[in-house]
């Protein structure tokens, strides 16, 4: 029997017109976004006054975040300072990763001790504030704001992998905030020992379907109260990004770190008002930290080679101390272990050239010590990392300036 095909009528090709013209629309849009020089509302907070002399840290403890009961597993931390040097760490914790058990949970630093950990996110919660079904949640990033509420983001997904995901934007409730920011002590918790956070919004990271954006890598702040939050893209090509907040918590801007497509998880240190560097996560061949510059304040980014330091696509982390130096916690190659057996910490003068000030932990092969964060509370530095994928590690280190290591 011979089969007629139907016709293809006037309608039907301005139907396929028309959604040709709205995809070629949508790439221009977000094409554009990559070629234009974005413009910076404010100046990246750096170090002001330089405190000549040498590095010297001395280890004061070391102990696990406590978990919540009933969660093998727990990855991906996150730290946010508060005002009396007090922290919160942000961390997911479940059966496994991508589990539908799995939640974000948080814990209170003060007084020398981790609180009793409470629950920030789940699959539920979220789903039921954004009104659409959330499969997985994952990585947690926080920056605590100068009126003193903290802005959490943290991946979701709807559907798909990790490649599908967004980034939601929660925020602490007023009833935790000091009445005078920057001084005051925190008011007292609930009875459950935490904060409150909700929903304000899904980050509009890309215009392209508005997917596959994720965060990892600390904030930056921003000298009118702004911050800087560190993104990614990984839908087949991988590329760090840079999105602007100003200082009530809205987005201004967001532009992309360089053209390298094998990149992610970048660590955003400012050196200057205009120069500001960024270290990646190496998802290429080279298996080297991937490194970028910026002379514009952040509008503009240009690759540089990469380090000399060993990268088997794994997270980095890095910040700026008061003699100049920076400073990097990560993973690195050494004999007999494996690509997150080792976590490092390196200073450099100059940014390019490293030398290992101390190995965090370390184990044989198949150890995962990983996904590091710093923070600078006073005269300490705070280290937080994913322990065996058991649980949360903290270390805290005196820094002192004016001795040689």
């Amino acid at each position: 029997m011979q089969r007629t095909l139907p016709a293809h009528g006037p309608a039907s090709r301005r139907t396929v017109f028309a959604c040709a013209a709205i995809v070629l629309a949508l790439a221009l849009v977000e094409g554009g976004r990559w070629t234009r020089t974005a413009r910076a509302a404010a100046a990246p907070s750096s170090v002001e006054a330089l405190v000549p002399g040498e590095l010297t840290l001395s280890e004061l403890s070391r102990s696990l975040v406590p978990m919540p009961k009933n969660t093998p597993s727990a990855h991906a931390s996150a730290l946010a300072a508060l005002p009396g040097d007090r922290m919160v760490a942000f961390w997911w914790a479940g059966s496994r990763e991508s589990g539908p058990d799995v939640k974000v949970y948080a814990s209170r630093w003060s007084n020398g001790k981790w609180s009793e950990p409470w629950m920030v996110a789940s699959r539920e919660s979220l789903g039921k504030a954004l009104g659409f079904g959330v499969r997985r949640i994952g990585n947690p990033v926080a920056w605590t704001a100068r009126d003193g509420r903290i802005h959490l983001f943290v991946v979701a997904t709807g559907l798909g992998g990790w490649a599908a995901s967004r980034v939601v934007h929660m925020v602490s409730s007023d009833d935790h905030v000091p009445e005078k920011p920057g001084r005051g002590a925190m008011p007292a918790p609930p009875a459950n020992g935490g904060i409150d956070f909700a929903v304000r919004r899904v980050l509009p990271a890309s215009p392209l379907f508005n997917t596959s954006t994720l965060v990892r890598t600390s904030a930056v702040g921003l000298t009118d109260g702004g911050w800087w939050l560190p993104l990614y893209f990984e839908l087949g090509i991988k590329y760090p990004m840079l999105m602007s907040f100003d200082a009530e918590g809205d987005p201004t801007w967001v532009g992309r770190i360089g053209g390298r497509t094998t990149t992610l998880q970048p660590a955003i240190v400012p050196v200057s008002p205009t120069e500001v560097r960024a270290w990646m996560r190496d998802a290429s061949d080279e298996r080297r930290v991937q490194h970028a510059l910026s002379r514009d304040g952040g509008a503009s980014w240009e690759d540089l080679p990469p380090l000399s330091l060993h990268n088997e696509s794994t997270s980095v982390a890095a910040l700026r101390l008061a003699n100049g130096d920076f400073l990097m916690l990560h993973n690195d190659a050494v004999e007999g272990g494996s690509s997150r057996s080792t976590l490092r910490l390196s200073v450099s003068k100059d940014g390019h050239t490293w030398r290992t000030v101390a190995d965090v932990a370390s184990g044989p092969a198949g150890d995962e010590f990983s996904y590091p964060t710093m923070q600078l509370v006073g005269s300490e530095l705070h280290l937080t990392y994913t322990f065996q994928r058991q649980a949360i590690a903290h270390h805290r280190y005196r820094i002192t300036i004016g001795e040689r290591i």
